[in-house]
């Protein structure tokens, strides 16, 4: 047998008395890792953890040995609080590899790193080795260990409510070798991967693995009748019995145990290679002729709650070298969460509206958001908006780079006044919500992202004069045939995007394809900056059933603004004291 899909928590010595095992022993062969990408989830074991893509398949990684698998699915969180707690990595040199990691940080990344008390994150156990935990983005808890004896996939570490009796059932089920580990930890060798075993915080009976990081372990067997038959004899329950899996890469069969803690354990046949799974849904490009229904007094109907989820991802400009029309759906699922591990910064990934797999998500296919010029780039700056858009990123900055004397140092979006045209409208990780109201004459566009509502008129009013400057300027809308047309000028120029000025005329089309589609462009016009106007497109989808816009309360209980106007202090502080 093989071990399939398996995480490990803290380990706790346990003695084991022998006992009569299986026939024949199981072999460790793979941990199994719900992820939304799989060829995302295979670049960042890789990169980090140092094992290899397959040569044969694109949803997993050898690690030393041992196969991480990563499997699409729907799931409820991460490894911890389940009956398999945590997997394990060995390195030569515990302090390199976490510097390595610190230095890259959670940001485009999403490795994220477990802190002492001390604020360290290297833990020294004598007799022992150093020890270390992180997590990937995906919720899997992973504790790297310096052991120079099991280098690579060093262990799985369980956690159960009794361990004797839990390694007990894998040594008598599985056939793993009791063994001890420096003679402080004993568990279960399976070849050169140890199987541990922690008590479960608080007595209680730790969580299913099922819908989880970790969803399940896995053991690989010869002959899966004969293995099925003794373990049943044991006493053993099986939840699915041998089968081969619809859409599986080979006619090897599976089989799924309850194993105890409520971890769900897979044995499969020699030869088993996995399942095609289907990734998530695409957004159809081509969404063909519709008409918009009208309200009772006669105007194209955009009323309701969209949400921009799926255009998540999708650069602003066409990447250099990209041909294609559309991405593939193996291409857009990566990037969708690519983008999602881009900006994931500290947070869980369960805070990011854009994670797939906690709902009805879908993604975009589409190759870049300008679409005019057609080549998908934007147009060259002037000479005058260069010095502009190089401004504008040293402003965006400016509280990084050296000490903030105030409030009024920080951008409009950190002080959360707003992000401005078109800044707002973009997809971001959360806060993608839109919703539409209208009435005779008028349409309110409310944004979660800062929780802007702009009031649009869209019959003709008296021209704004020059006086009038706004952080979002003054609108007027209008519709042609379908199509929302909102012209917005009088631009106060302190919420500048990428280095637009207070001249900027903003058009944007807000237009329904289909009866769940709304249609999103807008153009910029900004002379000043860029030699010729230029056009981007993106995609909100309908959900008033289940998606609701939240307050962006800003400041409360974010300590950002607190936390840079400190710190400033403190630098000003060292700063007097080295004169």
């Amino acid at each position: 047998m093989t071990l399939h899909r398996v995480a490990i928590a803290c380990l706790t010595a346990v003695t084991l008395i022998a006992a009569p095992a299986l026939a024949a022993a199981a072999d460790y062969h793979h941990v199994h890792i719900t992820t939304s990408s799989p060829a995302k989830g295979v670049e960042w074991y890789s990169e980090y953890m140092e094992c290899e893509p397959l040569a044969d398949r694109d949803d997993a990684a050898n690690c030393g040995g041992v196969e991480v698998v990563f499997v699409p699915q729907a799931t409820t969180g991460g490894s911890q609080g389940t009956g398999v707690n945590h997997i394990g990595f060995s390195f030569p040199d515990l302090e390199a590899k976490m510097a390595e990691l610190e230095a890259v940080g959670v940001r485009g990344s999403g490795v994220r790193l477990q802190r002492n008390d001390d604020g360290s994150t290297i833990r020294d156990i004598p007799g022992l080795f150093k020890i270390a935990f992180i997590f990937d983005p995906w919720g899997t808890r992973i504790e790297l260990v310096e052991d120079h004896e099991y280098l690579g996939f060093h262990h799985i570490h369980l956690s159960a409510t009794n361990p004797e009796e839990t390694l007990a059932f894998y040594r008598d089920v599985m056939g793993g070798e009791p063994a001890s580990m420096r003679g402080m930890l004993d568990g279960l060798l399976f070849d050169d991967v140890w199987l541990l075993a922690m008590q479960h915080p608080e007595g209680a009976a730790p969580a299913t693995t099922l819908g989880r990081a970790v969803d399940h372990i896995g053991f690989m067997v010869e002959d899966l009748d004969d293995a099925a038959a003794e373990m049943r004899q044991r006493g053993v329950r099986f939840t699915q019995d041998p089968l081969v899996p619809e859409n599986g890469r080979t006619s090897a069969r599976q089989a799924y145990l309850a194993g105890p803690d409520n971890v769900r354990v897979e044995v499969v046949e020699a030869g088993f290679a996995g399942i095609e799974v289907d990734l998530t849904p695409v957004v159809a490009m081509d969404q063909g002729p519709y008409d918009a229904p009208l309200t009772s007094w006669g105007e194209p109907d955009l009323q309701g709650v969209w949400h921009s989820n799926s255009s998540h991802g999708i650069p602003l400009e066409r990447p250099e070298g990209l041909d294609a029309e559309e991405l593939t759906v193996e291409e857009a699922v990566a990037r969708r969460e690519g983008g999602t591990l881009g900006s994931i910064w500290g947070y869980d990934r369960e805070w990011r509206d854009t994670t797939l797999g906690y709902g009805n998500q879908s993604v975009s296919t589409q190759v870049a958001m300008v679409i005019d010029p057609p080549d998908g780039r934007i147009p060259a700056l002037t000479p005058e908006g260069e010095e502009l858009a190089a401004q504008a990123q040293l402003d965006a900055r400016a509280y990084v780079r050296g000490p903030s004397a105030g409030p009024e140092d920080l951008t409009p979006y950190v002080r959360c006044i707003t992000r401005g045209l078109p800044g707002m409208m973009f997809p971001s990780v959360y806060n993608n919500g839109l919703q539409i109201v209208q009435g005779p004459g008028y349409v309110a566009i409310t944004k979660e992202m800062i929780h802007e509502t702009r009031v649009i008129p869209t019959t003709p009013r008296p021209e704004a004069g020059p006086g009038l400057k706004l952080w979002l300027g003054v609108p007027q809308g209008r519709w042609d045939g379908d199509t929302l047309v909102i012209e917005t000028t009088n631009f106060n120029g302190r919420s500048s995007y990428r280095g637009s000025t207070g001249d900027l005329t903003l058009t944007e089309r807000y237009r329904r394809i289909g009866p769940g589609m709304l249609e999103y462009q807008f153009t910029i016009d900004d002379p000043q900056v860029w030699t010729r106007p230029w056009t981007a497109m993106f995609r909100f989808e309908k959900d008033d059933g289940q998606y609701e816009l939240v307050e962006y309360a800003c400041h409360e209980g974010n300590y950002g603004m607190t936390n840079i106007l400190s710190g400033s202090r403190v630098r000003d502080a060292a700063a007097e004291a080295g004169r």
